[in-house]
């Protein structure tokens, strides 16, 4: 198994967050891992991303040239790395901020989910990052619900933030949760 994620969108979306919940997620699952972020000046509004690879043997580059996996929480970021994305790839799409009419290539997975107005129906708008990783665990099964949840809630422990796990949880469940077309 190699995936080769972008998590990308607006500085302080969390998508720098989102990938590091992933690679806690596979580092207690025992699977070799890289997280480059790319922020400088970004997290003031403009676009962050990192690059996550998460593989069961050695990862030969940190950079994501061709993701297999993108989460894409903007329009910027979803215009900017479709065409890079592999055939047959996924694009978790945050419907809730990217045209509703944009055509999408022919040979990519396309998952719409409107994660912001996910997060805002549980009164935590700042959770539609963890929104989207309910949506693609459940969607791709690269991690256990248990599992994930249990890394999750480990990550923010490790961080002096446990005390915001059960909104977490209740975020990742809505994205979990969420019947796709």
């Amino acid at each position: 198994m190699l995936n080769e994620i972008i998590c990308a969108g607006f500085g302080g979306q969390g998508v720098l967050t989102a990938g590091k919940i992933l690679i806690y997620v596979a580092y207690k699952a025992k699977k070799q891992l890289t997280w480059f972020p790319s922020y400088g000046n970004e997290m003031r509004g403009g676009s962050a991303n990192c690059n996550v690879v998460i593989s069961d043997e050695k990862i030969a580059s940190p950079v994501v040239k061709n993701p297999s996996i993108l989460l894409g929480m903007n329009s910027v970021s979803v215009n900017k790395y479709e065409p890079l994305m592999k055939k047959d790839g996924y694009m978790f799409v945050n419907s809730s901020l990217v045209d509703k009419d944009k055509a999408y290539r022919d040979d990519v997975n396309v998952v719409l989910v409107p994660v912001t107005e996910i997060a805002q129906g549980i009164k935590n708008e700042r959770a539609a990052n963890i929104c989207m990783l309910g949506t693609m665990v459940k969607k791709l099964g690269i991690f256990t619900k248990e599992e994930f949840e249990d890394g999750m809630c480990e990550y923010f422990e490790n961080l002096g933030k446990g005390k915001f796990n059960p909104k977490n949880i209740e975020a990742f469940e809505a994205g979990y949760n969420y019947q796709l077309n």
